[in-house]
């Protein structure tokens, strides 16, 4: 069901808006979805003053590759007729233009994400997945709907060099150099959320590894995403074309 390419773009584009379409695809069937709201970014190959991103009033599950906004950081739309939101335009190009080295942006408001939001608390090192974000996570103070050009520079600075961010009484938000990387590490980050949920209220004790155990476990997570999540990319595309391949169009 893969349309053709439309006339004069690059192969990269098309292939890029293809991957994007399928990551919206695939968190609408993870359940990570927020009706039109919630948003992942994606950097244009080759264009790194670019980025695409859903229409404002489409669904996840009707997101295609054809149907994404092409802008650039300072918000020019450079393909695409339809409005995007001002909110999800101010959180990614607040990552994105501060880090070079990010091409994918990716910010949900699942219960469990905000549920942990709206807790005096951090994620906690409970099972080797949320291991990963063992002192490897940012937060951001809530100061309401992120509408206002301004909060761009506080997003930028609060999540320095970290890939993984809590926004305050908020959500969720994970980016890194490519989307597969950044979809795993959103899964992991959520499933952290429900598990310390449901671990704090059994009310038994927490069982904590030492330190030096977290930190070990986070750096070797650290070595698995340098080699880009390329099977789990693959795997999950496979899923979202098994699944329903119109977002290809």
């Amino acid at each position: 069901m893969q349309h053709a390419k439309p006339t004069g773009m690059a192969d990269a584009e098309w292939a890029a808006r293809i991957d994007l379409a399928a990551a919206h695809r695939l968190a609408d069937m993870f359940g990570w979805t927020n009706l039109v709201y919630n948003h992942i970014t994606l950097r244009v190959p080759g264009q790194d003053n670019c980025f695409l991103l859903k229409p404002n009033d489409e669904l996840f599950n009707e997101v295609t590759a054809s149907s994404l906004v092409k802008l650039d950081l300072d918000g020019k739309v450079q393909d695409g007729a339809r409005q995007v939101n001002v909110a999800g335009f101010n959180i990614h190009t607040a990552v994105l233009g501060a880090r070079p080295e990010i091409n994918c942006s990716i910010h949900v408001h699942t219960k469990a994400g905000m549920a942990i939001s709206a807790l005096d608390t951090e994620i906690l090192p409970l099972t080797q997945g949320s291991m990963r974000f063992y002192k490897r996570v940012a937060y951001h103070d809530y100061y309401g709907i992120s509408d206002k050009d301004a909060e761009r520079v506080q997003i930028a600075a609060d999540i320095g060099t970290k890939k993984a961010m809590i926004l305050r009484n908020h959500g969720l938000l994970t980016c890194a150099p490519n989307i597969g990387e950044a979809m795993m590490s959103m899964k992991y980050l959520i499933d952290s959320c429900e598990v310390q949920l449901v671990a704090q209220a059994s009310g038994a004790p927490l069982r904590l590894p030492p330190p030096d155990i977290c930190e070990l476990a986070a750096k070797q997570w650290d070595v698995h995403d340098t080699r880009g999540n390329v099977a789990e990319w693959a795997a999950l595309m496979r899923m979202a074309e098994a699944f329903d391949p119109s977002f290809k169009r």
